[in-house]
């Protein structure tokens, strides 16, 4: 099955949610009645919700609920999905006996109401107030009282923004939730998680999704407006380029007809309408014990798992609270093997292993089932391509230690001494391409792709180790301390951390399947990348200008990092100022660039420091 063709299919069963192509013969129907509900809110809103019920009347079951903007089709009671509960194709806890609840989210598809996205938690409701966790509450009341044959516990689980809901849902958590597992969720879409990174705008993303997505249809509905855009070519590079400065979107193409896009327009810097649908802080009163999953390669949302995790660590320290984190694109662990990302092996089923936790842990909240055996910590090292545990996260095995950049191209533990720097001549009309084989698609590969075709450029810093001659572990956050100056006001810096393969490596064996044909000796596999808009170093809610020509100071957290640089292999950290068209360009100047015209970019010279005055360098936990 060619790439294409996959991509085509993880697409279209992500949107679907509740079916799935990979189903085993497991027949639904057979075992499952299914009946639907107009569940009333406490401001009488009518929210649509499909349940299935087991046949079998012998015993009481849990139930286990999912919450989608995206349909909880197929409609009707006399319809089946081929799968029920978390995905993956084996129906494995409709064999272990659940009850599955469904739900359209208010405003989406057969539910009455308003839609907004990410919703904002409302912390002082009146009566009449709503938000996802009075929602959740008022369901799983009605469904205590409904739905025959329930134990009294239940589960809530989601993938992406249904790993929203699951969050949002268990702030104040009714007593009956015992039990719920945000997967890949969003947290905070101006922070780095979906359409934006440390204040940059992911453009292709936010673009393509809200084309299809925000489209307003007249609920309740069981069919909802998906308006794909068509690309005149497949050159999403091209295309963004000819289109010119962002305001273009709007005026040549969506007409002002997408309202989240407009609100993205609107709401250029942190301030309230942002921090609102930030759900982290507000992750208090979680009676519910929590199972939060998330990919090291998740090209959508890198930030909101491990965001959700401590925001309920941090506020609720009697609640049981897990991470388990693996080498996953967005959903990956039911979505894919998990043995590969791209020309990356990984030697291990990972989502097989995956499989085996989920069901344990629901298991043993919602049924008093065994111990889960779950450490606080559960990640996968990719390298040495092993699980490990962590009884806490960040580890209290890793040491933070500090690697220097030097204007010889070398990373080291030594700071620098005199006089040095770096620079480059960045050019909005030519920005540095985020990956090799531009499409109108946003690969999930690029998250590992070989970054040989982006070191060659002259605007892309280049600085490695010596040949490693012991593994180098590295875990936890990673921090970025960049000492730079500019002959703009403004500017992006984006910093790679990167895993140069050995000359010797050895091709993959079905060099026919191989993601991206480029020789495996030498490769370069991006670990980490994040970038961060130069404005708001100091401050997301309060943009500060550059001031041409002065050195200044940009410190920004990376993602997390769970990785073993073998013996042999060498560190490289690459530093940008584009990453087109994943990221938007920035003009360079001080100034809205939502209303930048096309005159407003312009050429800026950029610095990267490397004295002892100035020492760039990054930051991160190292595993002895």
């Amino acid at each position: 099955m060619s790439n294409f063709f996959k991509t085509i299919l993880i697409v279209f069963f992500t949107v679907v949610g509740v079916n799935n192509a990979f189903a085993d013969d497991y027949d639904v129907r057979e075992h499952y009645t299914k009946h639907e509900y107009a569940i009333p809110m406490r401001d009488g809103t009518k929210v649509f919700t499909a349940v299935y019920s087991p046949k079998d009347k012998s015993k009481t079951y849990p139930m286990l609920m999912v919450k989608t903007p995206y349909s909880i089709r197929p409609y009707g009671v006399d319809n089946f999905p081929t799968n029920l509960g978390p995905s993956g194709g084996d129906n494995r806890f409709a064999k272990d006996g659940y009850i599955f609840v469904y739900q359209d989210v208010r405003g989406r598809f057969m539910s009455e109401g308003e839609f907004r996205n990410m919703t904002p938690h409302n912390p002082n409701k009146g009566p009449t107030d709503h938000d996802e966790s009075s929602d959740m509450y008022d369901t799983v009341e009605f469904l205590l009282e409904n739905v025959d044959n329930n134990n009294g516990n239940l589960g809530i689980f989601g993938i992406s923004y249904r790993g929203f809901y699951a969050a949002s849902s268990i702030i104040d958590s009714h007593p009956a939730i015992k039990a719920a597992s945000p997967q890949s969720p969003m947290a905070d879409i101006f922070y780095g998680d979906d359409f934006h990174h440390r204040g940059a705008f992911f453009l292709l993303d936010a673009f393509r999704f809200f084309r299809g997505f925000d489209q307003d249809h007249n609920n309740p509905t069981k069919q909802g407006k998906r308006d794909a855009f068509q690309f005149p070519g497949n050159d999403a590079y091209k295309f963004f380029l000819e289109l010119g400065a962002l305001h273009n979107v709007n005026d040549k193409i969506f007409k002002g007809n997408s309202p989240f896009w407009n609100k993205l327009m609107e709401h250029g810097d942190y301030d309230e309408f942002w921090q609102s649908r930030n759900i982290a802080p507000h992750l208090k009163n979680v009676n519910a014990n929590v199972m939060t999953v998330i990919g090291s390669f998740d090209a959508e949302d890198s930030h909101g798992g491990t965001a959700i995790y401590e925001g309920i660590e941090k506020n609720n320290p009697r609640t049981d609270n897990f991470l388990v984190r693996g080498p996953w694109f967005h959903g990956g662990f039911v979505r894919s093997a998990g043995t590969e990302l791209g020309n990356v092996q990984f030697d291990v089923q990972t989502s097989k292993d995956y499989k085996e936790i989920d069901l344990k842990f629901f298991n043993h909240y919602l049924k008093s089932g065994p111990d889960h055996e779950l450490p606080e910590m559960l990640a996968f090292y990719t390298g040495e391509n092993e699980w490990r545990s962590h009884d806490q996260w960040p580890s209290e095995e890793a040491e933070n230690k500090t690697f220097y950049i030097h204007d010889n191209g070398a990373i080291n533990h030594e700071k620098p001494m005199g006089e040095g720097y770096d620079e480059w001549v960045s050019d909005p009309a030519n920005p540095v391409p985020y990956t090799q084989e531009i499409s109108n698609g946003r690969s999930r590969e690029y998250m590992v792709e070989d970054q040989r075709f982006a070191g060659t450029r002259p605007d892309v810093m280049v600085y490695e180790t010596e040949i490693l001659t012991d593994d180098l572990t590295l875990s936890g956050p990673i921090v970025a301390d960049l000492y730079v100056s500019t002959t703009g006001t403004d500017a992006d810096f984006v910093v790679k951390v990167i895993d140069v393969f050995p000359d010797d490596y050895p091709e993959i064996e079905a060099a026919e399947d191989k993601y991206m044909d480029v020789p495996m000796s030498g490769y370069q596999m991006m670990v980490r990348g994040e970038v961060i808009r130069g404005k708001y170093r100091n401050s997301y809610e309060n943009p500060e200008a550059f001031k041409s020509g002065e050195v200044t100071q940009v410190k920004f957290t990376l993602p997390d990092i769970t990785h073993t640089f073998k013996q042999g292999h060498k560190m490289m950290i690459q530093i940008q100022s584009s990453w087109f068209p994943l990221v938007d360009r920035n003009p360079q100047q001080f100034l809205n660039i939502y209303e930048a015209k096309g005159e407003d970019f312009i050429k800026a010279t950029h610095q990267i420091h490397t004295s002892e005055e100035y020492p760039s360098s990054i930051t991160v936990g190292v595993i002895e």
